[in-house]
């Protein structure tokens, strides 16, 4: 399981600092929607410059345009880039050919998707799926992953299935999380505002860890 730490509404260099601040703690660092909107692929070149070794996410929650959004997010450095679910189908499917000419990856964003659509969505082997509660859910409505997830949905996800969970998660909401196996953990705020981003990056990290092990030995 991968530690992937989301970074928003913030500057490039403090972007780069924070990022720095719990590197050894994070196997993934994205970009997020907020930084790109704001700051286009310079946001991507930089952390990816400051980052070489780590996997670097673009957040482009791509909706149309794919092959001209994704080649951008390629280009400018990014390993995987989103696009969101609910996006026609074509579009999903451009978002694949792309990644497999540069050798990449997608992370299918399943906000405000339909279970038949999570189903048909969940056909692309080589992406990763992510399940996410959006920010507005979780700031107007106070909704995140952990109170909206019911065990019962473990049942409708295939196996091998490459799986990221995204939204409002914590510490705290982890363990009933990581019944779903997840390939990756994304955190944002429970990192980035957190008094000792560090620390809190390296309890998460830990909390992953003991994890695995307890599925290995157990």
């Amino acid at each position: 399981m991968n530690v992937q730490l989301a970074l928003d509404r913030m500057t490039i260099p403090e972007a780069i600092e924070m990022a720095r601040t719990v590197q050894d703690h994070v196997d993934w660092i994205e970009v997020g929607t907020s930084l790109i909107k704001e700051f286009g692929m310079d946001s991507v070149k930089a952390i990816k410059k400051a980052f070489p070794d780590k996997v670097v996410v673009a957040d482009m929650k791509t909706f149309d345009n794919a092959k001209y959004e994704f080649e951008l997010c390629y280009q400018a450095g990014a390993d995987v880039a989103t696009v969101m679910g609910a996006a026609p189908l074509v579009t999903v499917e451009t978002c694949m050919d792309t990644a497999a000419k540069y050798g990449k990856t997608v992370m299918i964003d399943l906000l405000h998707t339909s279970a038949d659509q999570q189903a048909y969505l969940f056909r692309y082997e080589t992406a990763i799926s992510c399940m996410h509660v959006s920010k507005d859910e979780q700031e107007q409505k106070g909704h995140a992953l952990h109170s909206t997830f019911h065990a019962g949905e473990l049942t409708a996800l295939p196996d091998g299935l490459k799986l990221a969970v995204a939204g409002g998660i914590t510490l705290q909401s982890l363990p009933n999380l990581l019944e779903m196996r997840p390939f990756v953990v994304i955190v944002g705020s429970a990192i980035t505002k957190a008094a000792n981003p560090r620390q809190a990056a390296f309890d998460i990290k830990q909390v992953l860890e003991q994890h695995k092990e307890i599925r290995i030995n157990g």
